[in-house]
């Protein structure tokens, strides 16, 4: 697949982005199509949690309903209660809504139509365009035939009428035993779509359902569903997935042999996310093998994990409008989206100090059990934000990586007989190593301060090349900070080598646990999902599991920003293309 870097926008109407769906509707509005009405949906099936190929798709049907002053329903495909779960209905709405969106009370579930899909089942078998076949799943399958071969009729095709109608009646009361009868449409065995051969309408599951109970023990197929759910909704523009391209003519067959309500179907390229798997089967799989904790693992491109990481649905927003859509199917670097969430925590995160690897620090000639609160900003991208005080004493605590004994070429952080600056302090210089006499470890690092330099900034005029951040040893809060990174080392996980699968290119290095870090104080009141950006480390979010004596901080994203430097490569190639 291709790996785009730039949206197929073509032109813009209000500040929007008109894509070919949008195109589309535009003319249907135009020529007065549904009286200028555009309803759309959302129609998750409730058999795993959403991820951010989703994401997608829900900024996109509420994203045109609002546009356009239509409406957009929330409809659960509900039609295979073996997989179904009401944990995963609640997750789902859960998701909407923090995504910014609100479906009113426009909350809808294909079991709800159970009744109307039955009589209109019923209809189809009088009109002698659906029967009841006793082929099994795998029978059906060599009937079917291939994309070159035509399909064989199924012995029982020809029933009548009558015949069929009690058959499904008996079905419909549980007589038979599952997958011994399906109901089938009876449209044309020689298509060259197989989607048209026969296709089964209800099958037979003795499975109680999350929301109907025992009421059903035949279940109709998705692709009857749909469309029907469409039409009883009054939805104006079905929008799908690509894959869903081949079924069309399905979608339409139904609606037209019914005569009913007749929707518009319109496909879109789906999201493909480089160094991720957007298969809901898959990632149910992870779960179950244990290879993540659970749907909202940090790792996961599950709405949920994605949230539990950090990310904000600011973010999630933007990323859905920047990559827009496509008629052919792509890849989307990653990086994009961690740019549009660095953009956004950049501006709202507070900047807060925290210690990953700490090394001690004494400040030989700092007053012993003095304190000195000083003043530091939350934000300097905001000043609104205001500011903070942070405490100064005789011990703290800096990165370990920021000393070096015996510093290379253009290291500019703490060395011996070295001037750095502490963020928001003073400046210091290294006059001590304190070593452990069997090991040789440094155990600590005795320094002097300079009082003139109060905040960080020397009156006399002199400058330092390192700053670095460190926290107060007495004041400090202990943490674990996770550092998350890709679950997956492969960028394209859908073509992969024959006998390989997605699990052979699991990162060894997704997670990495730092357990005997320390946080500024200012942290001691955070909430969970509250996100800061940790000075030089990169941004974090408190996690759930956090407890008053124990905080838990996901890493979100690093500071560096590889999409920023992709985009400006494309400035600067578009510049000299033009001229500029």
């Amino acid at each position: 697949m291709e790996k785009p870097i730039e949206p197929p926008a073509t032109k813009k109407k209000n500040g929007v982005i008109l894509d070919f769906i949008r195109t589309i509707i535009e003319e249907d509005i135009r020529r007065g199509k549904h009286g200028g009405r555009v309803h759309t949906r959302f129609p998750p099936e409730p058999n795993g949690y959403l991820h951010i190929g989703h994401a997608k798709s829900i900024c996109l049907n509420f994203g045109i309903a609002d546009q356009y002053n239509g409406f957009c329903n929330l409809r659960f495909d509900d039609t295979n209660p073996s997989k179904e779960e009401v944990e995963y209905v609640e997750s789902i709405k859960e998701d909407v809504h923090w995504l910014g969106f609100d479906w009113e009370k426009r909350e809808y579930y294909a079991s709800d139509y159970f009744d109307n899909l039955y009589a209109y089942a019923v209809d189809l078998i009088k009109k002698g365009k659906a029967y009841v076949c006793d082929l099994n799943a795998e029978q059906i399958r060599d009937y079917r035939g291939t994309l070159t071969e035509p399909g064989k009729e199924s012995p029982y095709r020809n029933r009548t009428i009558e015949e069929n109608l009690n058959l499904f009646e008996r079905m419909k009361t549980g007589e038979f035993p599952d997958g011994s009868r399906t109901l089938r449409a009876k449209i044309d065995m020689c298509s060259g779509n197989l989607n048209m051969r026969d296709p089964v309408i209800y099958r037979i599951l003795h499975v109680p359902h999350h929301r109907t109970g025992d009421k059903w023990c035949i279940y109709p197929m998705y692709d009857f569903t749909h469309c029907l759910s469409d039409s009883i909704e009054g939805i104006t523009h079905s929008i799908c997935t690509l894959e869903f391209e081949d079924h069309r003519p399905l979608y339409d067959w139904y609606l037209d042999q019914l005569k009913v309500f007749h929707p518009q179907q319109i496909e879109f390229a789906r999201l493909n996310l480089s160094y991720t798997i957007m298969s809901k089967r898959k990632l149910l799989n992870l779960v179950k093998e244990g290879v993540v904790s659970d749907w909202d693992d940090p790792r996961m491109p599950t709405i949920q994990g994605l949230r539990r990481r950090g990310y904000t649905p600011e973010s999630i927003r933007d990323f859905c409008s920047r990559i827009g859509l496509a008629k052919r199917e792509s890849i989307v670097d990653i990086a994009l989206l961690d740019h549009c969430l660095r953009e956004d925590l950049n501006k709202r995160a507070p900047r807060v100090m925290a210690v990953l690897k700490p090394l001690k620090i004494v400040i030989t000639n700092y007053p012993e059990n003095n304190v000195e609160w000083l003043e530091a900003e939350n934000n300097p991208e905001d000043e609104t934000m205001g500011s903070r005080k942070i405490p100064f004493s005789r011990v703290l605590y800096i990165e370990h990586e920021d000393f070096r004994e015996d510093p290379p070429k253009k290291y500019f952080r703490l060395a011996p007989g070295r001037e750095v600056r502490l963020k928001h302090a003073y400046y210091i210089t290294c006059d001590e190593v304190v070593k452990d006499p069997e090991t040789g470890r440094i155990l600590e690092l005795r320094c002097s301060y300079d009082p003139a330099t109060k905040g960080g900034w020397s009156k006399d005029g002199r400058k330092v090349k390192g700053t670095l951040h460190w926290v107060s040893a007495e004041h400090a809060l202990p943490a674990e900070i996770r550092l998350y990174d890709q679950l997956f080392s492969r960028e394209n996980l859908d073509d992969l080598e024959e006998g390989k699968t997605h699990l052979d290119f699991l990162n060894p290095n997704s997670l990495d646990v730092l357990e005997d870090c320390r946080v500024e104080n200012s942290l001691a009141e955070a909430k969970p999902e509250s996100r800061f950006q940790f000075l030089r480390q990169g941004y974090f979010c408190l996690d759930k599991d956090s407890t008053t004596g124990r905080l838990i901080f996901n890493r979100t994203v690093i500071l560096r920003d590889t999409w920023a430097k992709i985009e400006q490569k494309m400035l600067n190639k578009a510049s000299q293309k033009n001229g500029t």
